[in-house]
């Protein structure tokens, strides 16, 4: 059973005006001469950190080092929650999770919510989809669902498979002799968070540097056939002689963590699981720019409508991301820049508690359920890029600082409580709908060699959980 994996998929909007839909155009930016097609590229798992050095000397990546070449890549872009559904949710509505209450991969957007490419149809754009989208309610395994909603539930149950280490990458693609083996804590010193999620993914067990590494460079060969096939879509605009008119947009929806902090898989944020690529080029757009400005998935929307000239509505999360980027410039919309921070915050299976992280320039710092009953993470990015030292008890200004901050983004106490009550209702209601039997389907999912030996133990901490009033002071 392969459980590292990659699924790489095109999200393409080729936007093309429809006749005589030109019109005034508006936004960050001066109108093109002639209005710009655009395609975004959206692959899954792709750790933006490979996009630069020093992790671009890991994998070539020949594609992406062209859009680099030709365009504008932002050095710190990040996902808006690190799991497939709630992520793109964020992208497609330019909105935070906590707003849309994309709560884990089977809570996302209603499948009639106007996204930025409904907007921009009805502006005239031809717009098409393509691929893997997976931003509406209703999706993923029945597994992926009990796990998240049963998250507040005091057991702890491994899934039945670890990251396979008898994969072999195609080398030409990886530099094997570059790739780092991750340093991890001691399993008694990790937060306690960290612990349930290698726990749970099945990491906490033994692995040698060669296994640790040859599951990383299996990734890191996934990566380059990301970039193939990004190179596709490349190479198929220039024979249409369309690559000069289209603006292409190449992200992701998380990142994947391939073993460092002893974990594989997302829903993390640590810099591997967060951190995405993004990069931008076509027409009017700078070439051979990186941008260090933190930004992240929710100014897709708005970027998408700046591109297009439509008016930018007032009550999205994100901002365009052309001021940044584009060669047109219009001196009057720069009030609006990107704030120095983004947000990104998680609600689904293998972490055991709302999380909330506010990134800024040279901190990161990470919040939990409310705030109170687990203790923070910050990580200063500038001297420990690794995120192995967590200083803060060390500098607690700092971590009173931003958790104002945060706090007056967003009110995350109330949040998670919210996330609690949801967890339990679903189970309720699934419970409910599955019969006396419900046990015997958990014993089927990824959880089955850990419940079938002691089912009944397992059963008893459900009940004793469902038990418990869903008032927030009782949770």
């Amino acid at each position: 059973m392969l459980l590292l994996w990659v699924a790489v998929v095109a999200v393409s909007a080729l936007a093309t005006p429809a006749p005589g839909a030109g019109g005034q155009r508006r936004g960050a930016v001066q109108a093109w001469p002639d209005a710009p097609n655009v395609v975004l590229v959206v692959s899954d798992s792709f750790d933006g950190r490979l996009t630069f050095y020093p992790g671009s000397q890991v994998v070539k990546l020949p594609f992406i080092n062209f859009m680099k070449a030709h365009g504008t890549s932002f050095l710190n872009a990040y996902t808006n929650s690190p799991i497939c559904c709630p992520s793109r949710a964020a992208m497609w509505s330019g909105l935070f999770t906590h707003l849309t209450e994309s709560w884990n991969n089977f809570k996302g957007l209603d499948p009639n919510y106007t996204t930025w490419m409904d907007v921009m149809e009805k502006h005239g754009y031809r717009t098409q989809k393509f691929g893997k989208l997976d931003y509406t309610s209703g999706h993923h395994s029945i597994s992926n669902r009990v796990e998240a909603w049963t998250r507040d539930v005091a057991f702890l149950l491994r899934q039945e498979g670890r990251p396979m280490v008898n994969l072999v990458p195609k080398k030409t693609k990886v530099s094997y002799d570059a790739i780092k083996i991750p340093k991890w804590s001691p399993l008694s010193e990790m937060h306690p968070i960290d612990y349930y999620s290698s726990y749970t993914k099945n990491c906490t067990g033994k692995f040698t540097e060669k296994e640790i590494k040859d599951i990383r460079a299996f990734y890191y060969a996934m990566c380059a056939e990301t970039d193939a096939m990004l190179g596709e879509i490349i190479l198929a605009l220039h024979q249409l002689d369309l690559l000069q008119k289209t603006i292409v947009i190449y992200t992701s929806d998380h990142g994947e963590l391939a073993m460092e902090h002893r974990q594989f898989y997302k829903m993390s944020m640590y810099e591997a699981s967060a951190h995405v690529p993004l990069l931008i080029m076509g027409p009017g757009i700078k070439t051979n720019l990186q941008v260090s400005n933190v930004v992240s998935l929710v100014d897709i929307y708005p970027t998408m409508l700046d591109i297009a000239g439509i008016p930018l509505p007032q009550n999205l999360s994100g901002y365009s991301l052309l001021p940044l980027s584009s060669m047109f410039k219009n001196e009057q919309k720069f009030n609006n820049l990107h704030p120095p921070w983004i947000l990104s915050e998680f609600h689904g299976c293998n972490v055991n508690a709302s999380t909330y992280m506010l990134r800024t320039n040279r901190w990161k710092y990470i919040a939990y359920s409310d705030g109170a009953s687990v203790l923070p993470q910050l990580f200063d990015l500038s001297s420990d890029p690794d995120e192995l030292t967590n200083i803060a008890t060390k500098f607690p200004e700092v971590t009173s600082s931003l958790d104002q901050k945060l706090r007056s983004i967003i009110n995350y106490p109330q949040v998670s409580a919210s996330v609690h009550r949801y967890n339990k209702e679903q189970f309720i209601k699934w419970k409910q709908s599955i019969g006396q039997n419900y046990s015997d389907v958990i014993a089927n999912l990824r959880w089955h060699q850990d419940w079938l030996k002691e089912p009944r133990k397992y059963e008893n901490a459900i009940d004793q959980w469902l038990k418990i009033h869903s008032d927030p002071e009782n949770i």
